[in-house]
């Protein structure tokens, strides 16, 4: 069988992890005690669509997305069982519709206008000042968030969601003590992603042309599929090859920005890293019935 690299994102008080056909939400209740969610995942996350080039990487875009809210719904709700409160499907798809707005707005909208205020006529020149300005917004922003208390709680968690994942892909035994002497960082990571866009779109864009503002805008936002598809396959080509020097210094720079979106994680944070991987892995080999390999308890 193909190897299957194990992924996910922190979400509050908790980790998703994603499987070949399943994912798992591990969280950290109010009073202190675990609780998990397994979900299976639709056919179009892990179909033939999920692993054909260039078409991988929009469903990825939508997966990230739609996972992304589940996870972060079910840990929500869980934190908030003391307070008898609950988070909506509807809320969701608010949730999701204004994320998508906010980044659109923010990190492709934004920087076009401000561009524009200056009299480029080379597309190549227009389109590297705008992605300096994209960046240099991003980077506000996660140093921003980073400075919000809850914030840093899930930049722990996305820390010790890595640390498990590089511990598991390295063959050591899923224990605190031995999770914990890995990473914060990871090649594969959501945040090295959204670099790689941000410098993939400005290739993409500066083959366009200078245009009518609102075309360009329309351009901001009809090519976001074939930007994160570009993208998407850079890392996956990164990820199996980061030995090589060449790839290794490409990567470097988006390792080197998960240093704003992760955070060293506790001991208590790391158990629930660990939950989860071990969770998504039980699972999947009781479907699939296989042995089970053997994974030390937290």
């Amino acid at each position: 069988m193909k190897k299957f690299y194990y992924g996910g994102q922190a979400v509050v008080e908790g980790v998703m992890m994603r499987g070949r056909k399943t994912m798992v939400t591990a969280v950290r209740r109010p009073d202190g005690s675990l609780a998990a969610e397994t979900q299976p995942l639709p056919p179009l996350y892990s179909g033939w669509l999920r692993q054909t080039p260039l078409i991988r990487g929009i469903i990825v875009l939508i997966e990230s997305m739609t996972l992304g809210i589940k996870a972060l719904m079910y840990s929500t709700n869980v934190s908030l069982e003391e307070e008898g409160e609950k988070v909506s499907g509807g809320m969701a798809g608010i949730m999701m519709a204004f994320s998508l707005a906010l980044a659109v707005g923010l990190f492709s909208i934004l920087p076009l206008f401000l561009t524009r205020l200056f009299q480029f006529e080379s597309s190549i020149v227009f389109n590297l000042v705008e992605g300096v300005i994209r960046v240099t917004i991003f980077l506000v922003y996660l140093r921003v968030m980073s400075l919000v208390p809850d914030i840093k709680r899930v930049f722990a968690y996305h820390g010790a969601e890595h640390k498990t994942v590089n511990a598991y892909e390295a063959g050591a035994s899923l224990d605190i003590d031995s999770v914990k002497k890995y990473s914060t960082a990871h090649t594969r990571c959501g945040t090295s992603f959204l670099f790689i866009v941000m410098i993939v779109s400005i290739i993409v864009f500066s083959l366009t042309g200078l245009h009518g503002i609102w075309l360009m805008v329309l351009s901001r936002i009809v090519l976001i599929p074939l930007i994160a598809s570009l993208s998407y396959e850079f890392i996956y080509f990164g990820a199996r090859h980061s030995h090589n020097p060449v790839i290794k210094a490409l990567l470097t720079p988006g390792l080197w920005l998960q240093s704003f979106t992760t955070r060293e994680p506790d001991d208590a944070q790391i158990e629930v890293g660990i939950l989860a991987m071990q969770k998504v892995i039980e699972t999947e080999k009781e479907e699939e019935n296989l042995p089970a390999e053997p994974l030390p308890a937290a």
